[in-house]
């Protein structure tokens, strides 16, 4: 059974992802977009999916996911019962909802080791004391024509130019990020 926190946990752990709280009810967003949005009682949520598909969506388990009020149908949107969504799907809707919202380039960002999405989102935010400890100390950093050595070097590189595209592949030792290379 899936929970309005486990939800939660696997949103804001998605770049660029911060939660809001209006009109009563807790909301996941990118900028001004919503990509989540929970009941009040928390044991429903609305989700982006593709409008042209959604009616498919809820032929497959009417007892799981329904259409929002009507006054919203005329957004990307379908709803879910926690309780009838297992771990898997639930990420997996959470992720492709992000995706809708978010630039291609960071697409491939949840499906990398961790802690690589949430070394980025440090990156883009200029979070470093945040980022530090998610960098091996031999880090062996390239972007582009850019090849760097060390955590300390590409701590002083990335506070001096602006945020690196994400990464195509990564090497994660000890869990920390021992190769970026992009």
């Amino acid at each position: 059974m899936v929970t309005a926190d486990d939800v939660r946990e696997v949103g804001l752990a998605l770049p660029r992802t911060y939660e809001s709280f209006t009109g009563g009810r807790f909301k996941l967003k990118v900028r001004q977009i919503v990509y989540v949005g929970f009941s009040r009682d928390e044991t429903a949520m609305g989700f982006g999916y593709p409008r042209d598909a959604r009616d498919g969506l809820i032929e497959s388990d009417p007892e799981t996911f329904f259409l929002p009020p009507p006054r919203d149908l005329r957004y990307q949107w379908v709803c879910a019962h926690l309780d009838r969504l297992d771990p898997d799907e639930m990420r997996e809707l959470v992720t492709d909802a992000w995706r809708m919202c978010t630039p291609q380039m960071l697409h491939d960002l949840p499906d990398l080791p961790a802690p690589t999405a949430a070394a980025w989102a440090a990156m883009d935010a200029g979070e470093w004391a945040d980022l530090q400890p998610m960098l091996h100390p031999h880090l062996h950093f390239t972007d582009g024509a850019v090849s760097l050595r060390g955590r300390q070097q590409v701590l002083a590189h990335l506070r001096a130019h602006p945020t690196p595209r994400p990464p195509t592949s990564v090497e994660v030792r000890d869990g920390q990020v021992y190769r970026w290379v992009r």
